[in-house]
């Protein structure tokens, strides 16, 4: 693991997991460098075959804020934020609050500002909502838009809780709201965006939203797969039946 050599105690702490992002993470951190926030650039490689790693090591060399974990092999997402949450807490200084982005441009660096702004203001998780007024999708596919909102209103009917987006991965969590819900965290992949916020909710969390305009990756391949999308589905079932 390549380890930041901030000395003082960070505003914000972005986790992007990747693999096999090599043509789009380069550009990602030189954009979040460039916002000139007190970061911390967390990458999670999940042993990457292209030159994702080797990019972060060289940006290393320039920026000395960011930390590179590598893991042995594709984990999941859920295990890629879960570990964040963990080396971000275990920490000497840690961070304010952590964001959660992908690493392929589908979430703009740009609102991390934003997220940021409103998290300040009280709130322990900011979503940056696709579907909230003011909030949109571009570049997907019909079916693909189904599936989402399909997801979405799942998660709402589950969780009784008013939030639009309960799916999206571009969030704000206050370090109180990472301490508090970690240990309750067991997603291994894309459900642990659904956890995170029904733990919030069961912690007497304070939730918001903004809106986002997310955009479909022009570089790389997509990485949701049938099998992630199968262990969302039961993630879902597996809390109803808890609920009966």
């Amino acid at each position: 693991m390549i380890k930041s050599e901030t000395q003082k105690s960070p505003d914000v702490a972005v986790i992007s997991p990747t693999y096999c992002e090599a043509e789009n993470i380069g550009g990602l951190i030189q954009t979040i460098e460039g916002l000139n926030l007190n970061s911390v650039l967390l990458v999670i490689d999940d042993s990457s075959p292209d030159e994702t790693r080797s990019i972060v090591e060289k940006l290393n060399e320039k920026y000395r804020n960011i930390i590179l974990l590598k893991r042995p092999r594709k984990m999941g997402l859920g295990t890629a934020i879960r570990d964040g949450f963990e080396l971000l807490l275990s920490q000497p200084n840690p961070p304010k609050y952590i964001v959660t982005m992908d690493a392929d441009y589908s979430h703009s660096p740009y609102d991390i500002p934003r997220l940021l702004d409103f998290a300040k203001n009280g709130y322990d998780l900011v979503v940056g909502s696709r579907y909230c007024e003011g909030g949109a999708v571009k570049g997907w596919t019909v079916m693909r838009r189904i599936t989402s909102m399909v997801a979405n209103r799942m998660a709402g009917s589950l969780i009784q809780l008013r939030v639009n987006d309960f799916t999206s991965g571009f969030r704000c969590y206050s370090q109180r709201c990472v301490q508090n819900v970690l240990p309750k965290l067991h997603s291994q992949t894309y459900e642990i965006q659904i956890e995170t916020i029904r733990q919030a909710k069961l912690h007497n969390l304070k939730l918001g939203e903004i809106p986002i305009t997310f955009e479909n990756r022009k570089k790389g391949k997509s990485k949701l797969t049938l099998a992630e999308i199968v262990a969302f589905s039961k993630y879902i079932m597996k809390v109803l039946l808890r609920q009966k």
